[in-house]
Formats: structure tokens, C-alpha cells, sequence
């Protein structure tokens, strides 16, 4: 048996995922007359509450196509030092959207008005223009903590006071929405653009959508259409988005609570030092000074357990649908083998 924690986008299609794709009727996304991806677009749309949205390849090319939207150039994104806008994304900030980055330093990557307003620039001709601040939920490099209504509220409102917009990187949004008991529709009333990705947790093969305004959609399918995003026959692949928003969204308990099980295995563990509090479905531990985590992770292959290191001493699992009640028993046996 393999075990594979490396991130939850590692999932494959379920049999009746792989039905759904299969009998999926297609268009050409391009002409804007494939009825699936269309159906997909409307149902997340109506989910919400925004006016429209744009089903793409990926996340990153979701909140690229936000971030070029919202920007200029010489603008400036305001965000977590953690966050996968600047963090993983290629430089695409700089690179697409030809604007800096002011980088803050959040509670576990979670930041807040305060810092929000501290960080807007002065209206000064030696400063970047501060445009659009992009927070990420849940946050991946804090260890799946996640934002609440309440706690973005306040950011929403000094962004429209102060003129700025306001983007969801939402990874792994409905992971936080499970545990928070709050609806899409609330979280889509506070940003002006949403990315949600359906290849993680939600087991898709292949896809994020982004949301917005008419006018805002219409302008990223142009800037989709640039970065040669367009695609033909994607029906196909919006059928998987459309079966994981009906039967794969309240099952993501499931994964956090054997997330919670992993973290009380490692607690045992002599060689771990610290674990990250286990809000979702990512479990971040730390080694010791003495053991490297690519070491570490090096050694967890050998014994059929893949992760991935997150620094220099600290190791990242995520659990998914393909990680079972059965991987799970395994997981300690594996583990241990070799002591």
C-alpha cells in the first residue's frame, strides 16, 4: 500500500465522477456554447450570489486573471507573506500584472484590517498605488486555518471606504465553510472576485472557477484568452465540477477529521517537535534542528508514505478523499516500520 499525503490535489475521479464526465454533453468553450461548462458557470454563480463566473485550468490562472483585472501597472497587491498569490504562482504578480507586492505578516497567514490599513500607501508619487488586497482561505502555509464571516467583514469595509478590491483566493474555501457552518453566499457578498478550486478537496481531475461581476468576467475572459487559457471541449471536465458540488462538499469532514486523528499519531512521535493547530485537512508538524525535513520525507518514501517538506524543518500532510478509514489504520504500522 502507498499512502499519498503529498496535497489533496493527488485524487483521482470517482466511478461516478468518471460517469458524469463521460456522459457529459459538449460544446466549444471558446464560441461560449458548451452547455456543461455553461451549467457549471451559472450553478456557482447562483451558489454565490455573484452575477457571474469563469471556469479555468487552475487556481493560479483563476488569481492571476483576478489580480490583472483589479490592477494596473505600477499598482501594488496587498497580502500574507504566506499567501499562494506570491508565493507559488511563478511571479505572476510582477510578471502578468506588472505590479509589486506589499507583504504582511498575519497570524498564521491570517491577516487583518489594522494591518490592511497600516499597509495602503499614501497618495504619493514615490509609492505604488495600492489597489487590491488578496486574502486566502483556508490558509495553506498556516495549516488550514480559515477566515470566518465576521473576521473579513472588516476588511471588506475598509477596502470600500478606501477604494480598493477585495479577492479570494479560495483554495480550499469550502473546506473552511464546512467547520464554519456558513453558506457560499455569505462569503460571496464580502470580495469583488472569488477563485475556488475544484481539483482539491473536491476531487475534480482538472479546474477552478473564478467569480465576479458581468463586467469583471468580461474582462478576465479576454485576459484568459491572452495567456492562451481558452479552451474547447472542457465540458468534459466542468461535469466533474458540477458532481462535486452536489455530492463532494459535506464528505470534506471526513478529511478533516482523520487530519485531526493524524495529528494525535503525531504527537507520540519522539521526533516531532511542534505541530500546527488541525483546523481543516493540512496537519504542518516540526522536526527537530537535528533532522532536515527533506531527510525526513526522503525516509517516509521508503515506507510508502508520501508528503512534502514545508521549510527547512517542517513537514506538510493533507488528507482527500482517496485517503481512507483503511489508509488511516495502515498509517501507524507504516510509520513505524524500520524502529
Amino acid at each position: 500500500m502507498k499512502i499519498d499525503l503529498r496535497s489533496d490535489t493527488v485524487t483521482k475521479p470517482t466511478p461516478a465522477m468518471l460517469e458524469a464526465m463521460f456522459s457529459a454533453t459538449v460544446g466549444d468553450d471558446v464560441f461560449g456554447d458548451d452547455p456543461t461548462v455553461n451549467a457549471l458557470q451559472e450553478k456557482a454563480a447562483r451558489l454565490f450570489g455573484t452575477e457571474a463566473a469563469l471556469f479555468c485550468t487552475s487556481g493560479t490562472l483563476t488569481n492571476q486573471l483576478a489580480i490583472r483585472v483589479h490592477t494596473q501597472p505600477g499598482s501594488e497587491v496587498i497580502c500574507d507573506k504566506r499567501s499562494h498569490v506570491y508565493l507559488y504562482e511563478g511571479g505572476g504578480i510582477a510578471l502578468n500584472a506588472l505590479s509589486s507586492v506589499k507583504l504582511l505578516d498575519g497570524q498564521r497567514g491570517k491577516i487583518t484590517a489594522q494591518q490592511v490599513q497600516d499597509a495602503i500607501n499614501a497618495d504619493d508619487i514615490h509609492a505604488p498605488i495600492s489597489r487590491l488586497v488578496v486574502l486566502e482561505n483556508t490558509m495553506n502555509k498556516g495549516g488550514g486555518c480559515y477566515y470566518t464571516e465576521a473576521e473579513i467583514a472588516p476588511i471588506r469595509a475598509l477596502c470600500q471606504a478606501r477604494g480598493l478590491a477585495l479577492h479570494l483566493d479560495g483554495a480550499r474555501l469550502f473546506n473552511a465553510l464546512v467547520e464554519t457552518h456558513e453558506t457560499p453566499a455569505q462569503h460571496g457578498a464580502l470580495f469583488d472576485s472569488m477563485s475556488i478550486c475544484l481539483s482539491k478537496g473536491l476531487g475534480c481531475p482538472v479546474g477552478s472557477l473564478l467569480l465576479g461581476s458581468h463586467d469583471f468576467i468580461k474582462k478576465a475572459i479576454r485576459f484568459r484568452k491572452a495567456m492562451g487559457g481558452g479552451w474547447r471541449q472542457a465540458g468534459y471536465l466542468a461535469a466533474a465540477g458540477l458532481y462535486a458540488l452536489d455530492h463532494h462538499v459535506q464528505r470534506l469532514r471526513d478529511d478533516h477529521a482523520r487530519a485531526r486523528t493524524i495529528g494525535k499519531i503525531l504527537e507520540k512521535r519522539p521526533e516531532v517537535v511542534a505541530i500546527y493547530p488541525i483546523e481543516t485537512n493540512i496537519v504542518i508538524f516540526e522536526l527537530p534542528p537535528s533532522i532536515l525535513a527533506a531527510d525526513y520525507v526522503a525516509q517516509l518514501a521508503t515506507k510508502g508514505i508520501l508528503a512534502v517538506t514545508f521549510g527547512k524543518h517542517l513537514v506538510r500532510f493533507v488528507t482527500h478523499l482517496d485517503f481512507t478509514d483503511q489508509h488511516l489504520e495502515a498509517f501507524t504500522k507504516m510509520l513505524d516500520a524500520g524502529r
